[in-house]
């Protein structure tokens, strides 16, 4: 599914978006940008977004850099993080594109279970339990059947896919965008912005009117069509649930959508 110039245009005077403000804010800034939302271990649903990228960029490049963004929660709730993850590392969908991968709130935690699994035993109730099952992990019960679950885990993770997690930016810019994970704090410099809060962040960005110094792209929060307003874009459908990822199209001044639906997975 494509959301292109029309859709954007209804979402625009509904919410009173503009386009971005002109000037780079990196090297990278004419660079044509797919940004992809939270994806939640749905292997078979980023496969089918893939070909939606790789369809549209076919359409729109025209020499210029191609930049995918991954704002992070990639594991947990659906039933294929490992999958997920292999994806992620193989090749890119689109020839020479380069490929940002953010660290989401879900990734934070899951590592934190591997370091210590009764200090990180919260991520069990975030969606642990079916990362755990995509990598083949089951305690068998019994006492310190957490400390079995991280044990499983550390001993059945492949090393590039604990390397990936391990290794995971919290933000990027260009072209007077923002990527990140969960939000920003209103009134704090985008330098001066604190992990914590690119990850985990809610209130008091969702509500703020703040006109910050990028149009910030995030995840995080799931809202049932993209979020988009004139500070902001949230990208996070649900996709383990609702079974429709999106990706944000950037090509230069304009903004698109790609979604999955159940007519283009197979």
């Amino acid at each position: 599914m494509v959301l292109g110039l029309g859709f954007m245009a209804r979402i625009g005077r509904r919410f009173g978006v503009i386009a971005p403000e002109a000037g780079p804010l990196s090297e990278e800034g004419g660079a044509l940008i797919y940004a992809i939302g939270d994806i939640h271990g749905c292997a078979r649903e980023l496969d089918a977004l893939h070909r939606l990228i790789a369809a549209d960029a076919a359409q729109r490049r025209q020499g210029q850099p191609v930049m995918l963004v991954y704002v992070g929660d990639y594991v947990d709730r659906g039933p294929d993080s490992a999958g997920v993850i292999e994806r992620l590392l193989g090749p890119a969908p689109v020839s020479g594109a380069e490929r940002i991968y953010l660290r989401g709130n879900h990734e934070e935690a899951m590592l934190a279970f591997l370091k210590d699994a009764e200090g990180g035993a919260e991520w069990l109730d975030y969606g642990g339990l079916e990362t755990l099952k995509s990598y083949g992990v089951n305690s068998g019960g019994g006492a310190l059947w957490r400390q079995k679950l991280s044990e499983g885990l550390a001993a059945n993770l492949p090393a590039s896919h604990r390397q990936f997690l391990e290794t995971l930016r919290d933000r990027w810019s260009s072209g007077g965008y923002g990527f990140v994970h969960a939000g920003i704090r209103p009134g704090l410099a985008w330098e001066a912005q604190k992990s914590d809060d690119l990850l985990w962040i809610r209130e008091p960005f969702l509500s703020s009117r703040t006109r910050f110094d990028r149009k910030i792209v995030h995840g995080h929060t799931i809202t049932e069509t993209p979020d988009v307003r004139p500070n902001r874009i949230g990208i996070d459908t649900g996709a383990f649930h609702s079974g429709v990822l999106t990706a944000l199209v950037i090509d230069g001044g304009m903004e698109a959508f790609l979604q999955t639906s159940p007519e283009n997975l197979s």
